[in-house]
């Protein structure tokens, strides 16, 4: 099968686009025929050696995707050959960024009629992580505050509307070229991250959802109320500790679960989610859907397109 794949840690240049052996479903799994695989931050961090260096090469990066049910593996019951499905890797496993992929049926979910390939892929583990983030890590609730840093992105743009459908107020910090996109979304007040500093307009949040990592992170706790909360899952494995007694720092632990799926799809079939701007590349144009992702201007999603 085709497939992208590196030998070796670094930038966008190591990936390579050739054949790689197919996989084939162990008891409880599916193969799937993979039609789109999402760009996501993880793909690049693995790429690049950042949660340590890989004990076997090739690595088929790739964590979430959308396709059609190939084979079934043993005891497998809920699914059919030619069935339409997505969903998000599991924990450690890799590999979407091919044209085939075997996954554990159980953490699967049909994909609704009315969205693509393309769309379901780019919700699946962005919405995932913004989900969990947002309704089960910070537990926000209708009528607080909530500052979503870096808006813009794929994740962040979930996050903003489901703070908003819970009844939130949102904040978030965007470039001015995406202000209007943010405020489409949902965004009641928007900062510009390079004209302006968060920390001199903002006080007494009730939350913050952290995208950026970095300095931005550290930042943020300066602006909650005491008794406040952030989540961060740009800032490592772990959250980063918090300098004030009064707030609590949070790491969202992204499970792999077909009701988390399911919840998402209710969130867009009600309306309450819309799905992101795409830019779809040709999967053999990896490397160049990479370096756009490494820039981390892009607002929306990066979908690499299999089939």
């Amino acid at each position: 099968m085709r497939a992208v794949f590196f030998t070796r840690h670094g930038g966008p240049e190591v990936l390579e686009y050739g054949e790689m052996p197919e996989p084939s479903p162990g008891p409880g799994e599916l193969l799937v025929d993979v039609h789109a695989a999402s760009v996501n931050a993880a793909d690049a961090k693995l790429r690049a050696g950042g949660y340590g260096a890989l004990s076997q090469f090739p690595c088929v990066p790739g964590r979430d995707f959308s396709g059609v049910v190939a084979a079934l593996g043993a005891g497998v019951s809920d699914f059919r050959v030619g069935d339409a499905v997505f969903g998000v890797c599991d924990r450690g496993q890799e590999g979407a960024y091919a044209e085939r992929l075997a996954i554990k049926a159980a953490i699967v979910v049909a994909k609704p009629d009315e969205l693509s390939h393309a769309q379901c892929a780019a919700l699946a583990l962005a919405g995932l992580t913004a989900l969990v983030s947002i309704e089960d890590t910070l537990a926000l609730a209708r009528g607080e505050t909530i500052l979503i840093q870096g808006g813009a992105g794929g994740v962040a743009g979930f996050a903003i509307q489901i703070a908003k459908h819970i009844g939130a107020r949102v904040i978030t910090t965007a470039s001015a070229a995406n202000h209007d996109y943010v405020r489409g979304l949902g965004a009641d007040e928007v900062i510009d991250y390079r004209t302006e500093d968060f920390t001199r307009k903002l006080t007494g949040i009730d939350a913050v959802f952290d995208t950026v990592g970095g300095a931005v992170a550290q930042k943020s706790f300066a602006v909650l109320r005491p008794g406040g909360r952030a989540a961060f899952i740009a800032s490592g494995n772990s959250a980063p500790p918090s300098p004030r007694p009064d707030v609590r720092s949070l790491r969202p632990a992204v499970g792999r679960d077909r009701a988390h799926l399911d919840r998402l799809i209710a969130l867009v079939r009600v309306g309450a989610i819309r799905l992101p701007e795409i830019t779809p590349y040709p999967l053999a144009e990896a490397r160049a859907a990479h370096a756009v992702s490494d820039a981390r201007h892009l607002r929306g999603k990066l979908v690499l397109e299999v089939r």
